[in-house]
């Protein structure tokens, strides 16, 4: 199976906007499929986003579409780190891994 495309769903008034884009650019290169980014698009969120109890979705998110036509998130929540700041390498991590449990075939990580 193939990514073929990755979409981030944002806000650009998030606190976080500009990290979420810098890691889908990265995901987007390293998987080598393109990226489109959707503004605040909450329906495309309730068909295929992450959801919490009571079915409400939230931004930013980073999903996948596959050449199977399914479409998967893969980041819904920012891991943080010991500092409680945004961990852009454990996201990183966290995405490839999602991707790997799909079927996807992604290449590994070089170590910083």
């Amino acid at each position: 199976m193939k990514v073929e495309k990755v979409v981030l769903v944002t806000a650009d008034h998030h606190p976080h906007h500009k990290l979420w884009v810098k890691l889908a650019e990265r995901l987007s290169k390293l998987i080598n499929a393109p990226l489109e980014v959707k503004i605040e698009d909450y329906v495309y969120l309730v068909e295929h986003g992450d959801k919490d109890e009571f079915g409400m979705s939230w931004l930013p998110q980073i999903l996948v579409e596959l050449s199977d036509g399914s479409v998967h998130w893969i980041l819904s929540r920012m891991p943080l780190n010991s500092a409680l700041q945004p961990d852009e390498e454990a996201a990183l991590k966290e995405m490839l891994d999602k991707l790997k449990a799909i079927g996807v075939q992604v290449p590994e990580l070089e170590p910083h």
